[in-house]
């Protein structure tokens, strides 16, 4: 008995199955990657500029780091990364200001202690 093998409806027939492709997850944005970098590293530079305090600066790298991953997630990245860069900044710089005020106070009851 001859018996042919046939696929089931949406699948690519046996021939063509090691030469089938899948579209892309998302479309191509090399350019659109290098010119977010670009934006990124002079935003950065800038603000960078502007710090007084060292403790600041790996901050504001994480923060431009993570403002980039996220604004990458919207259709047009170059438009929201600066938004996203200001708020994340604003965040980092709050929290490096509650952890200056825990230090301070984790220092004053050591030396109650002491």
């Amino acid at each position: 008995m001859n018996a042919t093998l046939t696929e089931p409806a949406g699948r690519p027939e046996i021939s063509d199955r090691f030469n089938w492709h899948a579209d892309p997850p998302a479309p191509f944005r090399g350019t659109d990657e290098t010119e977010l970098e670009r934006l990124k590293n002079r935003l950065l530079r800038t603000f960078l500029g502007a710090v007084a305090t060292p403790e600041l600066i790996p901050l504001f790298r994480r923060a431009a780091n993570e403002a980039a991953a996220l604004a990458w997630l919207e259709p047009h990245p170059l438009l929201v990364f600066p938004t996203l860069f200001e708020e994340k900044l604003a965040a980092a710089r709050k929290r490096n200001h509650r952890q200056g005020l825990v230090r301070s106070r984790s220092l004053a009851w050591m030396k109650e202690e002491a």
